[in-house]
C-alpha cells in the first residue's frame, strides 16, 4: 500500500482528521518547549558563569516551559486512543467524531507553543533574579508558574473534548 493510499484511507473518515489535530498539538507543545527550555538554558549559561552553585535552582527554572511538550504529547495520546489508531479500529471512526476531536485539539494547538515561549521570558528572569537574590527563589517559581496555568486550561479543554466525542 503507497503512500497516497494510506492518506485515502485515513481521510476516508474521520480518522485522519482527528490524528491531524493530535499530531498539531504535540508539535505544537515540544516546538514551543524546545524554545522555551533553550532560551532559559542560555540564561542559565551566562548566571552560572558567574556563580555555579546556583545549578540546581536554575535547572528548576529551565525544566518549568518543558511541561507544554508533555501536554502536547497527552493531547496526542488521548486522540491515538479514543480514534481507535492504538487497537487499529479507527477505521470505525465517523467524520463528525474526527472533525469533533480536531476541534478540541485547537485549544493545546493555539496555546501550548506561545504559553511555554511566554513561560521562558518570566523563568529566565527568575533566572536572573537567582544571582542577586537566591533566596527569592519560590517567588521566581511562583511567577512563572502562573503562565503554566493558560497551558493547563488548554490542556484540560482538549482532553475533555477528546473524551466526550
Amino acid at each position: 500500500m503507497g503512500f497516497i493510499d494510506i492518506l485515502k484511507e485515513l481521510f476516508a473518515n474521520g480518522a485522519g482528521i482527528a490524528l491531524l489535530g493530535g499530531v498539531l498539538a504535540a508539535a505544537s507543545g515540544g516546538w514551543g518547549s524546545a524554545v522555551a527550555v533553550a532560551r532559559v538554558g542560555k540564561t542559565s549559561m551566562g548566571v552560572l558563569a558567574e556563580d555555579p552553585a546556583l545549578y540546581g535552582k536554575a535547572l528548576i527554572m529551565q525544566a518549568l516551559p518543558a511541561t507544554q511538550g508533555i501536554y502536547g504529547l497527552l493531547v496526542w495520546f488521548m486522540v491515538m486512543l479514543q480514534a481507535g489508531f492504538l487497537n487499529n479500529n479507527y477505521a470505525d471512526l465517523s467524520l463528525h467524531s474526527g472533525v469533533l476531536m480536531f476541534l478540541g485539539c485547537l485549544p493545546s494547538v493555539i496555546v501550548l507553543m506561545p504559553s511555554s515561549i511566554q513561560q521562558a521570558q518570566v523563568a529566565s528572569a527568575g533566572v536572573q533574579l537567582l544571582l542577586r537574590r537566591p533566596e527569592e527563589q519560590s517567588k521566581a517559581l511562583v511567577m512563572t508558574a502562573m503562565v503554566e496555568t493558560y497551558a493547563i486550561f488548554a490542556l484540560l479543554i482538549s482532553v475533555l473534548v477528546i473524551l466526550f466525542v
